[in-house]
């Protein structure tokens, strides 16, 4: 029976930059380590790790839902759904996330994948370059 993950992270950014921030493909791949092929355009294909799907909704600022499958599942399988909410919480943002019709096969690797290939290394890439931007600057000669 599929099942959902549901997880609510602060992270030490802004929630519109977090929201930024996932659909560049460039701090994307940053933040995993991993290729990541993303657009805000419904309709387009993502790709990151072993994981491929669609862009199916964006509300600028604010949501993102994408289609979700990992290249081990089963062509009957159904898709997974992501729903990402970004919400402002002070000067940090919040993300409130949705991972449905997350196969029993795939459940604890997904639970799992999401704090190690997203969350933690999101929090570290957030803290690296807030201490880059707060580094003293020298004097040139």
């Amino acid at each position: 029976m599929p099942k959902i993950i549901k997880k609510s992270v602060t992270l030490p950014a802004p929630a519109e930059k977090l929201f930024e921030m996932y659909l560049s493909p460039k701090i994307h791949s940053e933040i995993t380590g991993s290729p990541v092929s993303i657009s805000s355009k419904e309709g387009s294909r993502f790709r990151a790790y072993d994981i491929t799907g669609k862009t199916l909704l964006v509300i600028p600022k604010y949501m993102i839902v994408q289609s979700w499958r990992a290249s081990i599942w089963k062509k009957e399988d159904l898709d997974s759904i992501l729903i990402l909410t970004f919400l402002p919480e002070g000067e940090k943002g919040r993300i409130e996330l949705v991972h449905a019709n997350v196969l029993d096969s795939a459940y604890e690797a997904c639970q799992e994948g999401w704090e190690e290939g997203y969350f933690k290394p999101w929090r570290e890439y957030l803290v690296k370059m807030d201490k880059a931007f707060k580094k003293p600057r020298t004097k040139a000669a």
